[in-house]
């Protein structure tokens, strides 16, 4: 599987627990985190835990993130991937995060793109579906923006933060 990607403005490459510091500057702050299912880090270490597992899922074929640089800063700016690969239904699970400073720049749909295309072309994906809080305004924008199908709401499907939750499902299809 490949390890980086580039766009017009960004360079994904693999997650390293060497970039645990830029992370957790991204993963402490409450309104990053706020519609992910992880309470905001306080410590550097679980940054580095959080990559740690992220490798194991990437060594077992289950599972790839990477950190998003902006290259002209060439700074960590966030973080994407396929949360979930199911190679033998042909569907992966996205997500994505950006640091604050650079919401509103198309980078989240730039991103993404990145990861649909090759999910398409090179792993040979049917579907790639994204689970988004009904409140997560912005997140939905990227998903419309880049012509995800909303099929329903999961009611109550996960527990995020002590309490059950519900999430909107998202796809996009190889033929959409």
């Amino acid at each position: 599987m490949i390890t980086e990607l580039n766009t017009k403005r960004l360079y994904l490459r693999k997650m390293e627990v060497s970039d645990s510091s830029s992370l957790f500057q991204i993963w402490s702050d409450p309104d990053v985190t706020r519609f992910m299912n992880i309470s905001h880090f306080t410590d550097e270490n679980q940054a580095k835990d959080m990559i740690t597992l992220l490798d194991e899922l990437a060594q077992d074929h289950k599972a790839i993130r990477f950190a998003i640089l902006e290259q002209e800063c060439n700074e960590i700016i966030g973080s994407c991937g396929y949360n979930s690969l199911d190679f033998e239904n042909a569907k992966a699970e996205i997500g994505y995060d950006i640091a604050k400073a650079y919401w509103g720049r198309g980078y989240a749909s730039e991103a993404i793109q990145s990861l649909l295309d090759y999910g398409f072309s090179d792993l040979k994906l049917n579907r790639i579906e994204a689970k988004v809080e009904p409140d997560n305004v912005n997140s939905i924008k990227v998903l419309q923006k880049l012509n995800f199908t909303f099929e329903g709401t999961l009611r109550q499907s996960e527990r995020s933060k002590g309490k059950f939750i519900d999430l909107h499902m998202y796809s996009r299809l190889i033929t959409d």
